[in-house]
């Protein structure tokens, strides 16, 4: 269990010796060994015990601090760092235009290619009306891609093909539960609920592969740097939406293993949409199942989890913006 969720409202995390304890009104709820833990993420009203926090910030576990319905608050590091020169290239390549290009086209090739295979699996199994179109126009706007010569026309290139994408995405769906397109701000149906959630947890996992590399968060190549904003997890993270995020999310709305009883109207935010606390935790079981899954990393053709493979792209970018390595691979999906 690399990555620790809290979710049971009220409970408490504390430390005994070498296992970490989450008990509420004095029953145990679950018990896990410290050292398998690489990651904590609370959701809403938990408690962590001095002990627990003085050990998360001495060991360098990144532990992250969300509402109840995945709301980001913040997170808990170690103020210490390592890295200063790694991070002084990391700024001076921000500034170098050339290379901000031949990152951020590589970054939206690979995720990119990783949407076009997952349409082109359901195309072959005769799922969807409209997939060979959306693949045919994925393939051209990746074409494109070897012709922008800056990062804003990158970015207009991906936004029209995510365009297609998510038109294509619906036409998959084997539960009507209202998704027509992709809605952020606020999700307004069971669907989009479900993308927002499980992105918001991706990027909690590529930010946490990031620091451990010692990369800044929020000097980003293809997201522009704005306060606040974790512009290089973004960036990173793009490759494996698809891979992960959009694939859990189609296995359990497929498969009927959420439908629109699991889900209940915001307070929030005026027509939000979210999981209720029973579908939370099983949305949470199939996104660490399949971020636990082991591949065959098209880089360094080792076996490694996708959570692994965070850390793998991170060290890759480190090495570009180094001039260790010539050019940025993305992660694909075959």
């Amino acid at each position: 269990m690399p990555v620790l969720y809290l979710v049971e409202q009220g409970a408490t995390l504390r430390k005994d010796n070498q296992t970490f304890v989450v008990s509420k009104d004095r029953k145990v709820l679950q018990k896990v060994p410290v050292t398998k833990v690489e990651q904590v993420v609370v959701f809403g009203n938990i408690n962590l015990t001095t002990p627990v926090i003085n050990y998360l910030l001495d060991q360098g576990i990144d532990c992250v601090f969300c509402s109840r319905t995945g709301k980001y608050h913040g997170r808990l590091f170690s103020t210490e760092s390592r890295f200063g020169l790694l991070r002084q290239e990391q700024f001076r390549a921000t500034c170098n235009e050339t290379l901000k290009v031949a990152l951020a086209r590589q970054m939206v090739f690979g995720k990119l290619s990783n949407a076009r295979t997952l349409l082109m699996r359901y195309a072959r199994e005769g799922e969807g009306m409209d997939l060979h179109a959306a693949v045919d126009g994925l393939q051209e706007s990746i074409d494109r891609l070897h012709q922008a010569r800056d990062v804003a026309s990158i970015q207009g290139i991906e936004g029209y093909a995510s365009t297609l994408y998510y038109a294509a995405f619906r036409s998959v769906l084997k539960q009507d539960l209202g998704f027509r397109v992709r809605q952020r701000r606020p999700p307004r149906d069971p669907v989009n609920s479900l993308l927002s959630f499980g992105y918001t947890l991706l990027v909690y996992g590529v930010q946490a592969a990031i620091r451990t590399v010692g990369l800044d968060p929020f000097l980003g190549f293809l997201h522009s740097t704005e306060y606040s904003k974790p512009s290089l997890a973004l960036d990173l993270m793009e490759e494996f939406r698809p891979v992960i995020v959009d694939s859990v999310v189609l296995r359990v709305v497929n498969n009927r293993i959420l439908t629109g009883k699991d889900f209940e109207p915001s307070q929030e935010r005026g027509g939000m949409v979210r999981l209720t606390g029973e579908a939370i935790k099983t949305f949470l079981h199939h996104y660490e199942e399949r971020v636990q899954t082991e591949v065959i990393d098209p880089n360094t053709k080792t076996r490694a989890t996708y959570r692994r493979c965070f850390e793998l792209q991170a060290r890759q970018i480190a090495r570009v913006i180094s001039g260790k390595q010539p050019l940025y691979r993305p992660f694909l999906v075959k």
